[in-house]
């Protein structure tokens, strides 16, 4: 699928911020590089310095797309263009036209993350549909109108509800809902999803919201909402349980948990599959993780000489070296793993832990952000293999010396 991404920002090019968006009350005029894996000699790239803050500048004019577009088709056959922005797909001003040029390669179009507050007439929808739209990803909060318009900044709520319900008739519509405690779970969260089954949506990611930055809240603007007690991650993984259970919908959650798949980490539950892998590790060191994976990990490397150890944050890939700082180094060994998507620039964590060895590792699991297309023994066999390869670099780099 090729991906083309629109630009925009969020609270500009979007009508407006949600009450709940992860980048409220960001300080544009202090923008300060975090530091990650793409960073070369100096800390600081594109990606933690801007991309993370989704600093996009506007929307690109659509004939720098359609350049982007035909470029990318010279090189590579594709079937369908997966439309995303920084700001939401659906205030693209131009976005019916470029459907219809995308249409008219022969491409089918998935329209990314958005939430239609750019949606203003179902016609619209209709002329997307008839362009070549036939996939979407909607963020729903809520099917009643009034908490649309008041916590989505959303002044076309009725009209956004019905182009949703059109697309869930001619389209594969996959949804997501951010849960705020007290505001749109429970019954509310319930009638959303009824509708949801009825209009026939694929399915739904319920998204935990973050308030703190021990949740996620990395760029120095938590809370987002004053007053909000967050649901713990195991009242969440309830509730995403529960959810599954009561609607005919592929319900998964982030960051924890898909009923189908098992995930994340999946591969805890399998104690036979796990001795074969503990069989392979002839390396030690230290894996340094979040919240979320601490226990899972605990138990996948329990009776190996490798060890977990977890910070204050929920979110692995979340990590910062504000975190690191924190780390007890009597616990560390002298290999130390950390997620590839950490935050910190890689000479700056050696000098926090003291450590000269310090790798990235990938993905070991899935996310429910992209579980949901995966059955049961495609979510293992991916986890089997992620460990296998990653228990070649424990052997590696943690060779006993």
């Amino acid at each position: 699928m090729l991906l083309l991404d629109l630009k925009g920002e969020p609270g500009k090019d979007c009508r407006g911020f949600c009450k709940f968006c992860y980048f409220r009350k960001l300080d544009k005029k202090r923008v300060e590089p975090l530091g990650c894996k793409n960073c070369q000699f100096t800390i600081g790239c594109d990606y933690c310095t801007y991309s993370v803050r989704e600093l996009n500048g506007p929307f690109l004019p659509i004939p720098l797309v359609l350049m982007q577009l035909q470029s990318s088709l010279m090189f590579k056959r594709y079937e369908k263009v997966n439309i995303t922005a920084g700001g939401d797909v659906s205030c693209y001003p131009n976005l019916v036209e470029l459907c219809k040029a995308i249409n008219d390669f022969g491409l089918k179009i998935h329209l990314g993350y958005t939430s239609g507050k750019g949606f203003n007439d179902i016609k619209i929808a209709e002329r997307l549909v008839e362009c070549g739209v036939d996939e979407v990803t909607f963020s729903v909060f809520s099917t009643d109108p009034k908490l649309r318009e008041g916590w989505m900044n959303d002044k076309n709520s009725e009209n956004v509800i019905e182009c949703l319900k059109y697309f869930c008739e001619h389209c594969e519509v996959h949804t997501a809902i951010i849960v705020i405690p007290g505001v749109n779970d429970q019954e509310v969260l319930y009638k959303t999803l009824s509708d949801l089954e009825e209009w026939g949506a694929k399915g739904v990611i319920l998204m935990r919201f973050a308030n703190t930055e021990e949740q996620g809240l990395i760029l120095g603007n938590a809370p987002i909402l004053e007053g909000i007690k967050v649901h713990t991650l195991e009242e969440f993984k309830e509730i995403v349980k529960e959810a599954y259970e009561e609607f005919n919908l592929r319900v998964t959650g982030t960051p924890l948990y898909d009923p189908v798949t098992g995930t994340p980490f999946a591969i805890a539950k399998e104690e036979k599959i796990l001795e074969k892998l503990r069989e392979k590790i002839e390396g030690e060191g230290t894996i340094i993780t979040g919240n979320v994976s601490y226990p899972y990990l605990k138990k996948i490397f329990e009776g190996t000489e490798v060890n977990v150890v977890k910070v204050n944050k929920d979110i692995a890939d979340l990590i910062t070296a504000k975190d690191l700082e924190k780390v007890n180094k009597k616990e560390l060994k002298e290999t130390v793993f950390i997620p590839e998507k950490a935050f910190v620039h890689d000479e700056v964590a050696k000098r926090i832990l003291n450590r000269d060895i310090i790798v990235r590792v990938g993905s070991l699991t899935l996310d429910g952000e992209v579980s949901g297309v995966y059955t049961k023994k495609e979510a293992l066999d991916y986890e089997i293999k992620a460990f296998e390869e990653f228990i070649r670099m424990i052997n590696f780099f943690g060779y006993k010396r």
